[in-house]
C-alpha cells in the first residue's frame, strides 16, 4: 500500500510560494513568514528527503515563528529609527535645519534628515526670531506644525 501522506520538497516550494503570494492579497505581514518557512523547509527536504511528516510540520512551524520573532524583535526595532508614525512625544528634541526664517507670529519651514511623523519638511513656529539656515530642535508638536527652538 502506497503512503499517501508523503510530502516531497517541491510540495513545500509550491506551498511556500502560494503563501508568499497570498500575502499580496491579505496584507497582514503575517502569512509571508509561513511561506518563507515552507521555502526553507523545501531546501531542508532536498538535503534530508526521508524526514518524517511530523518533523516536517514541526520544523515548518518553528522556522516560521522564529523568522517572525526575528523580524519584529530585531529588524523592526531598527525601522522605528525613521520616526514615521511614532507618538508626538517621541520626536521632541529631534534636530533639523530651518529652511525659511521663523518669527513669533510668522510660520517658517524646517527640514529633517529623516522623516519625522511621516514628513521630512514641517511648517514650524518659534517663540523668537530664528534665521533660515539655523539648526533647530523640536520643542512640541502642535497639530499640523512643530514648535522649534535654536539647537
Amino acid at each position: 500500500m502506497e503512503n499517501f501522506m508523503t510530502i516531497e520538497w517541491w510540495h513545500w516550494t509550491v506551498g511556500g510560494i502560494a503563501l508568499v503570494l497570498l500575502e499580496l492579497a491579505i496584507p497582514a505581514f503575517f502569512v509571508i513568514w509561513f511561506g518563507f518557512g515552507a521555502l526553507l523547509l523545501s531546501l531542508l527536504m532536498l538535503v534530508a528527503p526521508s524526514m518524517p511528516m511530523t518533523a516536517q510540520i514541526l520544523l515548518w512551524l518553528a522556522a516560521s515563528v522564529a523568522m517572525m520573532i526575528l523580524w519584529f524583535r530585531v529588524f523592526k526595532r531598527n525601522a522605528h529609527k525613521t520616526l514615521v508614525g511614532t507618538a508626538d512625544g517621541d520626536v521632541i528634541g529631534e534636530a533639523g535645519l530651518l529652511v525659511n526664517a521663523v518669527a513669533p507670529y510668522q510660520r517658517g519651514k524646517v527640514r529633517f534628515q529623516r522623516p519625522i511623523l511621516g514628513a521630512e519638511e514641517w511648517a514650524c513656529t518659534a517663540e523668537s526670531d530664528i534665521a533660515a539656515g539655523e539648526r533647530v530642535r523640536i520643542v512640541s508638536v502642535e497639530g499640523s506644525f512643530v514648535k522649534v527652538a535654536k539647537a
